[in-house]
């Protein structure tokens, strides 16, 4: 795998309460946001961010680690039958995103970002 570990996902189901405790309680500092559904928040000495995001009940998400790759197509090629795939590659604000569950059923996210020419 040719990533860097970039964030970390924190599926939420209430966006007011996870911004009260993320940001209110424990201080950490918002760094970018998409929308009401993703809120990105600086870690300390770490170029990692917590990545808050939106999830309905029942969404097959859970906390864990999110990668940056120089593509998510062709990881998602390379791994197929190899890994467990939520499903192929989806555009996202950034770039590309794949998703996939290790055999405990926890979620790892492929991300490629879209570079501006």
């Amino acid at each position: 795998m040719d990533g860097n570990t970039s964030f970390i996902i924190m599926p939420v189901h209430n966006m007011k309460n996870a911004l009260a405790f993320y940001r209110d309680q424990l201080g950490l500092i918002e760094a970018w946001r998409e929308g009401e559904g993703t809120v990105a928040f600086k870690l300390p000495n770490t170029d990692v961010q917590l990545l808050v995001s939106l999830v309905e009940e029942g969404s097959p998400l859970t906390a864990g680690p999110g990668f940056t790759l120089s593509s998510a197509d062709e990881f998602y090629a390379a791994y197929q039958g190899k890994l467990d795939f939520l499903g192929a590659p989806v555009d996202i604000p950034p770039g590309r995103l794949v998703i996939a569950k290790d055999p405990a059923g926890n979620t790892l996210q492929f991300l490629s970002v879209r570079h501006s020419e």
